[in-house]
């Protein structure tokens, strides 16, 4: 029975220039909700047989988005690459520099702001994310099908590897 879902996913190491506490926060939770569930279906590895679980790892090169599709190793094997997908990201820069400025709004109100003041910023950095979830579910169009819940977390795993410090 197909098992078209994330098990496991990675961030280019290399790719991440600097992280502070908030962002490495983010970061993980992301990770940990994408994987209890998620929704990620590559359209080219089903049509091939490939019926998952996949592990991911996504990294930035030459300034477009890599995301390699793997089948887990079993056994202490190493993963096996299926395919990488690589898209442009010259459309997340808008929606990506937005939700810095918005996140880093939302934490610096967390330290000294009213809980009105937290909650319309919070509304503002949740629709932020929106936008791009919803950006990176039409980048994917064709090529993957997925939830936006699922989008969602890989936007955030996204601006993750766009920090420069």
């Amino acid at each position: 029975m197909p098992d078209y879902r994330i098990a496991h996913i990675a961030l280019d190491e290399d790719t991440i220039l600097w992280r502070n506490a908030d962002i490495e926060q983010e970061r993980r939770v992301a990770i940990f909700d994408l994987i209890e569930e998620n929704s990620f279906k590559p359209l080219r590895l089903a049509a091939k047989g490939h019926e998952g679980p996949y592990n991911l790892k996504l990294a930035v090169q030459d300034g477009r988005l890599a995301i390699a599709m793997m089948q887990p190793g079993g056994d202490g094997e190493e993963d096996t690459i299926l395919e990488t997908l690589i898209l442009g990201l010259a459309r997340f820069r808008r929606p990506i520099r937005e939700y810095f400025a918005i996140c880093d709004s939302y934490y610096q109100a967390i330290r000294k702001a009213t809980p009105a003041e937290i909650e319309t910023i919070d509304m503002a950095r949740r629709g932020v994310h929106n936008g791009a979830a919803e950006l990176l579910m039409e980048r994917l169009e064709g090529k993957v099908e997925t939830d936006f819940a699922t989008a969602r977390r890989l936007f955030t795993l996204i601006c993750v590897l766009h920090i420069k410090g």
